[in-house]
């Protein structure tokens, strides 16, 4: 995992098995940096009270969290990361 700054807002780039996934770096339910957490397979673990998310789509896996992490949509082009980012509203109103 690695937090990076794009157009002034923390992305947490995640790479697994599945691919590369990016998120906002900040936890729904808290407000600690997701890049102190744990990633475990596709599970991103926040580090202050363990909620849970899904690194492929952002969704909640575990409480205490129910609110998504925003997802932007990623590819890799020669070796390069390039990020889509999403509406920073996109969790609460259902969009990623």
């Amino acid at each position: 995992m690695r937090c990076v700054t794009v157009a002034g807002r923390e992305v947490l780039i995640c790479r697994t098995r599945e691919g590369v996934f990016a998120l906002d770096n900040i936890c729904t339910h808290a407000y600690a940096r997701m890049h102190e957490g744990r990633l475990r397979g596709v599970r991103l673990i926040c580090p202050l009270h363990g909620a849970s998310f899904d690194v492929r789509d952002g969704r909640v896996l575990g409480a205490p969290a129910t609110q998504p992490l925003v997802r932007h949509v990623v590819r890799v082009v020669d070796g390069r990361i390039e990020i889509a980012l999403a509406p920073a509203d996109s969790a609460q109103s259902g969009r990623s």
